[in-house]
């Protein structure tokens, strides 16, 4: 009897065949190399760190080694170089920073070392960075103060923007600098100083400016004299000023005020004892007519 022999069937088994799609699907390769690893090791790490004692020594390590690397040499800060400052604001910039060297650059905020320095009223803007050896170094631009600004509180050195370099100042200590006072004159320091510009020929007559109703200025003199200025072309009437009294030698008679707050119109006004001597010299002039 002839004996019958099975061969294997070469086509593969139905789940061999699936395995074998699924494996060719690049979203199936990419989860099983990279996804179920790192799904696996997170877990194990999640485990481990479940464990206050271990969380505990492990932020100890971090720690430990954090200082033994921002304790060396090549990253600690030792003195602080100011370049660009007066001797007053370098001053103030060690007084409110009070840092205590030596000291880690890793403790050293930079961002907020700036900002603090650059909050003292005369200085315009700084740039901080670590210089090698070790040095933190400042470069400082200052305000540059115009004028003495008179407020409530007493005077202030301010620049042409009208910011506060130096507030509490006495005015003995400035002498060469113009004298403006009233609310809002802080606000419109380089008009002010355009003003004091065109009154140069007055010379040491000139004691400041006053701004009146924060909308226009007053420009005072000596003598109890007065410039009334008007809101708008200061400058040019204040002109007209000074060439009228180049001419006639006004502010050498008696008189308290110069109002050129209307252009069209201009007016003077007299001291009391001019305008009696005037109507004495209007009634004997009527007496003998």
């Amino acid at each position: 009897m002839r004996q019958v022999t099975h061969r294997a069937d070469p086509a593969p088994s139905r789940w061999k065949y699936r395995m074998e799609r699924l494996f060719l699907t690049p979203l199936f390769r990419l989860a099983l190399r990279t996804v179920l690893p790192f799904a696996v090791v997170l877990g194990a790490g999640m485990w481990w760190l479940s464990d206050e004692g271990r969380r505990d020594q492990l932020n100890l390590t971090i720690a430990e080694f954090r200082r033994e690397l921002a304790t060396r040499p090549e990253f600690m800060v030792n003195a602080m170089a100011i370049d660009g400052a007066s001797e007053s604001t370098a001053e103030d910039i060690r007084e409110v920073l009070s840092l205590d060297f030596p000291i880690s650059s890793f403790d050293l905020e930079l961002s907020e070392i700036q900002e603090r320095a650059e909050e003292l009223p005369g200085i315009a803007s700084v740039a901080v960075r670590i210089r090698p050896g070790g040095i933190l170094q400042f470069n400082v631009e200052e305000r540059t103060p115009v004028a003495l600004w008179r407020t409530h509180q007493g005077l202030a050195l301010v620049d042409i923007e009208g910011n506060v370099t130096q507030p509490m100042v006495a005015m003995l200590d400035h002498p060469s600098k113009p004298l403006i006072a009233g609310e809002g004159g802080d606000g419109h320091v380089g008009e002010a100083m355009k003003l004091f510009a065109a009154a140069k020929p007055l010379g040491d007559r000139v004691i400041g400016l006053v701004r009146v109703g924060q909308r226009r200025w007053d420009l005072v003199l000596d003598r109890k004299q007065r410039i009334l200025l008007p809101e708008t072309g200061a400058v040019q009437a204040l002109e007209r000023v000074i060439a009228l009294n180049g001419a006639h030698d006004m502010f050498e008679r008696d008189l308290v005020v110069v109002d050129m707050r209307l252009a069209a119109r201009p007016t003077i006004r007299l001291t009391q004892a001019a305008v009696e001597e005037w109507w004495r010299i209007s009634q004997l002039s009527a007496g003998n007519n």
